[in-house]
């Protein structure tokens, strides 16, 4: 289970025992295997008592009962980390069995992370805000790094295969759209650059220069980025209706749907804006956040 440590750039993946842990851990050892990046599997095994820090040795105290839990985790870490062996080889993979409750573990762990890679059963937006077993939003607001969710198994029926971005105007669908065009130059991913708005119900003569303001705001947003990664073919898309309904529309078929974590939408103090809040409930591709810097 153990052997070259990960240094701080690496890929982290969360493994739930209670979840579909093949399809998080499929997807981040795919994705460390093209970017060359080692792979860190994190398991949290929850301590009796949430004062118990992050990282903790369990052993202190241990009934038989968490002691057989513990043993059926290491198990489990150890059986994933073959799994990655064999779907690649050459990927340094280790895992790691944590003391904490799995937000914490994660969101400490993802400190030192290029990525962090999770599941999601996609649960009603109240069963997963308040079911307590829930760390994709506490986790995806926190990280300082692209925070990946995989709810479903790829089911690309579309040719070439395609990455949707959504963008705003805000610095962070800037930071969004480069992991964007890097992600789909890595995938030979066509890139879908979207902007979804909702005009006002009465727009008259302004409405033909609002569309082109918003086609020149995907225009300059991506020419420095195109010049770039000269291989990667855009289109550009302006959409009306509302963002998380329009995105998650476009991404139906996608690789993945990449926004910034913070966009225009939201109140002031959310650390992740509405948009990313819908998209982890309504999009059956993974979701990749980005946050800003």
């Amino acid at each position: 289970m153990n052997g070259h440590q990960p240094g701080r750039h690496g890929i982290v993946v969360g493994i739930d025992p209670d979840r579909e842990w093949h399809l998080p851990l499929a997807w981040a050892a795919d994705e460390a295997h093209r970017r060359r990046l080692p792979l860190r599997l994190v398991l949290a095994v929850p301590p009796r008592h949430e004062t118990h820090h992050v990282g903790d040795a369990p052993g202190q105290n241990d009934t038989p009962d968490r002691i057989a839990l513990r043993r059926a985790a290491a198990d489990l870490l150890e059986a994933a980390c073959d799994w990655v062996r064999a779907r690649h080889p050459e990927v340094s993979v280790t895992g790691e069995l944590l003391g904490g409750s799995p937000a914490r573990v994660l969101g400490g762990a993802a400190r030192d992370a290029r990525m962090i890679v999770l599941g999601s059963r996609h649960l009603s937006r109240t069963a997963e805000f308040f079911s307590a077993g829930s760390l994709v939003v506490p986790v995806t607001a926190q990280a300082r790094c692209p925070v990946v969710v995989v709810g479903d198994a790829e089911h690309i029926s579309q040719q070439p295969p395609y990455v949707v971005v959504g963008i705003d105007g805000s610095p962070s669908a800037t930071d969004a759209l480069a992991f964007a065009f890097d992600e789909a130059d890595l995938r030979g991913a066509t890139l879908r650059v979207v902007h979804a708005w909702q005009p006002p119900l009465i727009m008259l003569d302004a409405e033909e220069e609002a569309l082109r303001a918003r086609h020149t705001l995907l225009s300059e947003a991506t020419a420095g980025l195109s010049e770039k990664y000269p291989d990667v073919h855009v289109t550009h898309e302006v959409l009306t209706g509302h963002p998380v309904e329009e995105l998650a529309r476009a991404a139906e078929h996608a690789l993945a749907v990449v926004v910034g974590r913070r966009g225009r939408g939201g109140y002031t103090g959310m650390r992740i804006g509405s948009v990313v809040h819908g998209l982890l409930h309504r999009a059956h591709c993974p979701v990749i956040t980005v946050p800003t810097g």
